[in-house]
């Protein structure tokens, strides 16, 4: 079932992750740092914003809303909170912005509040067929939004050159195709009927998800806005570029896992009980260690030629070091959110996770407030990696005494033994390569490792690896038949 479900997922998650890394690519080299760092900000600054006031629902309705049919009274209920939700969600952003961006505040509220309003509309839409359990057509709709989300801000900033509202509208405009088309997708399989919940359970199931995004300021992205202040916009460009090439890949593939798992732990713990879903836990656990441990080894071994070849030269020099403390921040928020979250949510219990997510966004600001001002942007990037670290610990502890999940510790020993010597066969293979061309670099490295990634799984966990290469070939099937 996980890999079904990653298979499934994956093109459109890889797609939307190639569309974020190309972007990052064009737009670095068309903007200035100073107006990249801005249109970091937007994203970070609307992010955040959607998380404190609007993600809370799409998490509840996953929830509450059930699998398969959606009854038409539970979408209206939900589409009522939701226009109240991004209404307020819409007057803090334009109060933050004359925070954040006090020079441009106008130009910048404008940006946040057009993404949060088309977010609102793709993201409601995406999940309710999620909740339909229409995996094809999420997928698809996924790979149409990340086609729109890069053609379309290219596009702008070739009419409308240096400007980051330009393109963050592009952006949004590509964001809002796909969930007007969405939409209409999803529409067609709703059924009638009355809500499956009442706006009490869906208020008393998101209200410690509201608290929780608050107390978690620190965890989401608060450490480019303390770049932003000890620093500058273009500080904040440096790292925001390190953290989408560190982050992607790994992400890619974590999310990939959990699109599909979520509903079925979600099933599997009403209809077969706590054991059974604590064990699909582990064996979720095992996989993303099996398969983000690899990705990000590599990306630490071909951290250079990464660079070298995405990157402008003024994006260089500490760049590369940031991406092994940015992967491993990732990884430790992908365990937090994908398996000891998965629990709290389970149990319906999510005011659990406010401990868990106020000790690591503590830990964050206070050392963000520490190192930035020192060691910029590598500061922010050890402020994120040790608030998520004790998130992760804290989020573990608290959902044992739920349902423990049994840690696959044979599966990750065996992860970290693979991951190293693929990261090692890579660095190896481009260090005869250094005076050649990054593109020259990273396909030799990436070929070593990948090899090398191939060959050891193949013999250490031989029958998973004819598991997953039967499931590829039956879905490569399908999509030719």
């Amino acid at each position: 079932m996980l890999l079904r479900s990653t298979l499934i997922y994956g093109p459109a998650i890889l797609l939307t992750r190639i569309s974020a890394l190309l972007l990052l690519v064009v737009v670095t080299r068309l903007l200035n740092q100073e107006e990249y760092g801005l249109l970091t900000l937007v994203v970070t600054v609307g992010e955040m914003t959607d998380t404190a006031v609007t993600n809370w629902l799409r998490t509840a309705l996953l929830r509450l809303g059930g699998k398969g049919e959606v009854s038409r009274g539970s979408l209206m209920l939900a589409g009522k909170v939701l226009i109240a939700t991004t209404a307020l969600a819409l007057v803090i952003a334009a109060v933050a912005s004359a925070f954040v961006v006090p020079a441009r505040w106008q130009e910048f509220a404008v940006a946040v509040c057009v993404y949060l309003v088309v977010g609102a509309i793709a993201r409601f839409a995406l999940t309710v067929l999620q909740m339909q359990q229409r995996h094809s057509a999420y997928s698809l709709l996924e790979s149409l939004r990340a086609v729109l989300q890069l053609t379309l801000p290219i596009v702008a900033i070739m009419i409308f050159p240096d400007s980051f509202l330009v393109v963050s509208l592009g952006s949004s405009a590509g964001m809002l195709a796909a969930g007007i088309a969405a939409s209409i997708v999803a529409s067609r399989r709703v059924v009638a009927g009355p809500p499956r919940f009442t706006g009490r359970e869906l208020f008393m199931l998101g209200l410690p998800l509201v608290v929780m995004a608050l107390v978690g300021f620190g965890l989401n992205s608060a450490e480019r806005l303390f770049l932003n202040a000890f620093h500058d916009a273009a500080a904040v460009a440096v790292f925001a570029a390190a953290y989408v090439l560190a982050r992607q890949p790994i992400d890619m593939v974590g999310n990939a896992i959990n699109v599909g798992a979520f509903p079925e732990v979600m099933g599997r713990f009403d209809e077969q009980g706590p054991a059974v879903a604590g064990e699909l836990l582990s064996q979720i656990m095992a996989l993303l260690m099996q398969l983000c441990l690899p990705v990000a080894a590599m990306l630490i071994a071909l951290r250079e030629p990464i660079t070298g070849l995405l990157l402008p030269q003024s994006y260089h020099g500490q760049t590369g070091l940031l991406f092994p403390v940015i992967a491993f921040a990732v990884i430790c928020a992908n365990l937090t959110s994908f398996v000891y979250g998965t629990v709290i949510y389970a149990h319906k219990r999510p005011w659990l996770l406010i401990v868990a997510t106020s000790l690591g966004s503590v830990a964050t600001i206070g050392l963000s407030m520490l190192l930035i001002p020192r060691l910029a942007e590598l500061g922010a990037a050890l402020a994120l990696a040790g608030g998520s670290m004790i998130a992760l610990i804290a989020c573990a502890l608290i959902s044992r005494r739920l349902t423990p999940v049994p840690v696959p510790w044979r599966d990750i020993a065996l992860s970290l033994a693979i991951s190293a010597a693929s990261g090692v066969a890579a660095g190896l293979a481009i260090l005869p390569l250094r005076d050649m061309a990054p593109l020259i670099s990273l396909i030799a490295g990436g070929a070593a490792g990948g090899v090398m990634f191939l060959l050891m799984t193949w013999l250490f966990r031989p029958a998973a690896t004819r598991r997953f290469l039967a499931t590829a070939r039956r879905r490569i099937a399908m999509a030719r038949g």
